[in-house]
């Protein structure tokens, strides 16, 4: 089966992705992320709390990230 995502409206592509993982969770009951994963996350919040890092408006940091990349 292909999908021609690109033909997408993001919506299709919002609803498909939460199907998806709805899926992927239903026959993956015991998943859970890796130590990594929450060891990143509570550095990262340690560091907002900080004031070493700042909360940033998303499409601040899109463009940003665009910038990074050009």
């Amino acid at each position: 089966m292909n999908l021609d995502i690109r033909g997408m409206s993001p919506e299709e592509k919002m609803r498909t992705m939460e199907l998806l993982w709805d899926d992927f969770c239903s026959r993956q009951p015991d998943f859970s992320s890796p130590d990594w994963h929450e060891n990143i996350l509570n550095e990262r919040e340690k560091r907002f709390r900080d004031g070493r890092d700042k909360l940033v408006d998303w499409d601040q940091a899109r463009k940003e990230i665009r910038e990074m990349l050009l």
